[in-house]
């Protein structure tokens, strides 16, 4: 429960995090609709339970394309346009990579390099097929899998908020365990972490000041393991199915839609910053936060949140100034 006392706090444990969701009223209710909203979509989403929606369009590649609801067919769809363009370091069909190398779950280990190289040729978003009036999707490749992991949670963020408008609510905040949206402008804005890499679970970087935003961080110490002395994280490269490897530690997208975070936190990071703010230049709408690991902040821009530097051993560079 926060200091002042006129904000409620719920919580659950979903999708594998805890779920936090703030507002200024007490209502069970409520709250009970908004975790109950998250249960159904993730039950639509996971690969996580052989029942799902998702589920059985993997389990029907190289077979039959199978018919969707209208969430999980727009979810895909979304996933795939991001997937397609050559630089993109986004991958809806990276699922059997993420499974074999088991990053952030009991038995992960480097996979021998030639069967990385057999699986890559199942990791292609080019060989989904979908069709807008049957709303079907077929994996064309026997072995393919979809995974929405990098995205789930940013569409289930943006219904969130969408659900908590039409009750009527006009302040509150939705955690989803790396995805944060907000309403409203509580005291002039919500402050939202930027958590230090490596370091404990409390340990903050800086503050990210917003309102009517979704934040949304993706970085290497979130899930990782070591092994002969070298550090192996979750973000993959769909190119090469290994983690991606460059300068950066972490990144933040500041958005109105929690699900342009989680698209753009994998391009972000896969671009790398100066790459990355070049395509930024273009989309005045989102905005990023590099952290590398020479200890440097970059902050795209200013015009949709305030940044405060809480640990003095990083450097700012405020590409706006």
């Amino acid at each position: 429960m926060p200091a002042d006392e006129s904000v409620y706090s719920y919580s659950a444990v979903l999708m594998g995090s805890p779920i936090l969701l703030k507002l200024f009223q007490r209502d069970e209710a409520l709250a009970g609709r908004v975790f109950n909203l998250i249960k159904h979509y993730e039950d639509l989403f996971t690969v996580n339970r052989a029942d799902s929606e998702v589920m059985r369009v993997n389990r029907a590649a190289g077979r039959e394309p199978v018919t969707v609801s209208p969430a999980v067919y727009q979810l895909i769809k979304c996933a795939l346009a991001a997937s397609l363009p050559a630089a993109s370091a986004f991958n809806l069909t990276i699922g059997p990579l993420v499974k074999r190398w088991r990053i952030g779950f009991q038995g992960d280990s480097v996979p021998p390099a030639a069967e990385i190289e057999d699986l890559l040729t199942i990791t292609r978003p080019q060989d989904v097929q979908l069709d807008d009036a049957r709303r079907s999707v077929f994996l064309a490749r026997k072995g393919m899998e979809i995974d929405l992991g990098a995205i789930a949670k940013g569409y289930i963020a943006d219904r969130v908020r969408d659900l908590l408008r039409q009750s009527g609510v006009e302040e509150g905040l939705i955690n989803l365990g790396g995805n944060v949206q907000t309403l409203g402008a509580p005291r002039g804005g919500w402050s939202i972490g930027l958590k230090k890499p490596f370091a404990g679970p409390d340990a903050l970087a800086g503050a990210i000041e917003v309102a009517n935003k979704s934040v949304v961080t993706s970085g290497t110490y979130e899930r990782y393991f070591e092994q002969d002395g070298r550090r192996y994280h979750h973000i993959l490269d769909p190119r090469t199915g290994y983690p991606l490897d460059n300068v950066l530690d972490s990144v933040t997208v500041i958005s109105t839609d929690s699900l342009d975070g989680d698209i753009w936190t994998t391009l972000l990071y896969g671009a790398g910053p100066e790459r990355g703010l070049t395509w930024l230049a273009d989309r005045p709408d989102i905005e990023a936060i590099f952290v590398t690991k020479s200890r440097e902040i970059i902050l795209s821009s200013r015009r949709h949140f305030r940044f405060t530097l809480l640990d003095d051993s990083y450097r700012v560079i405020d590409c706006t100034a």
